[in-house]
């Protein structure tokens, strides 16, 4: 199980929102590739990377900064979110470095397109499963559907995605915690393995998560409290790594 430091793009900074809402942002730096390079100094494995602009855009906005954050670290694996709506973007973000493509407005839009893009680019992709009272939003969360987060995953299941990131709207930005049972619910019912997002604040809620390896969550993404030093990451790791008897 990995601890994710996220680095959400803005108008070319790095910036946390709170539920989603591009009008409460906090910048956090206008450097990003130095703060990439400030994660995987603190032993990061992963780095999430979304870009907020090209989410509601839907297509790419932030790329020359993620492709110079992949081109800094080659040996870390980057993931990346935010406005993927074609096979192309998607060819290009591998091209340039980045390990995962993650679908979410398109998950929920088209299925048939994640089939597609794992056919296209088998292990290196991750579907984006981000829930507002359990029902999935789409276009950077701008829209919500009708769409059930636990139904939606389970389409996937046989697809052959390499995980879901499972984001609770609710929680994230708002240091309120994780939403465990949901979270555990979603990868039980799906089969699939799941990196939770949203509401990770401290490394109590990285405990909570820890416990339930098992059921296949493989990932915690932490963004604000890692900003605001609620959660030392090179510790949260730690103790992941000392549970699951990793060395």
């Amino acid at each position: 199980m990995l601890v994710i430091p996220a680095i959400d793009l803005k108008e070319g900074q790095c910036v946390r929102l709170r539920q989603g809402d591009m009008s409460d942002s906090t910048v956090f730096s206008d450097d990003p590739v130095a703060m990439a390079q400030r994660w995987h100094a603190q032993g990061a494995r992963r780095l999430h990377l979304v870009d907020l602009d090209g989410a509601f855009a839907g297509k790419p906005v932030n790329a020359p900064i993620i492709e110079r954050i992949a081109k800094a670290l080659p040996e870390l694996p980057i993931q990346i979110g935010g406005g993927i709506r074609d096979l192309e973007t998607i060819s290009q973000y591998l091209a340039s470095g980045v390990q995962y493509a993650i679908i979410g407005t398109m998950a929920a839009k088209d299925p048939d397109f994640v089939k597609a893009a794992c056919a296209a680019f088998p292990g290196h992709i991750v579907v984006g499963i981000d829930a507002r009272a359990g029902r999935v939003a789409v276009e950077g969360w701008a829209s919500d559907s009708e769409l059930d987060a636990t139904d939606l995953a389970k389409r996937f299941a046989d697809v052959g995605v390499d995980a879901v990131v499972y984001t609770d709207i609710d929680r994230d930005g708002m240091m309120q915690g994780v939403n465990v049972e949901a979270t555990v619910a979603l990868a039980q019912s799906s089969g699939l393995p799941v990196i939770a997002s949203g509401g990770i604040s401290r490394i109590e809620d990285v405990e909570q998560l820890m416990q339930h390896a098992d059921s296949g969550i493989t990932g915690a993404i932490t963004g604000r409290a890692i900003y605001e030093g609620t959660l030392d990451l090179s510790a949260a790791q730690a103790m992941v790594d000392t549970f699951l008897g990793v060395d």
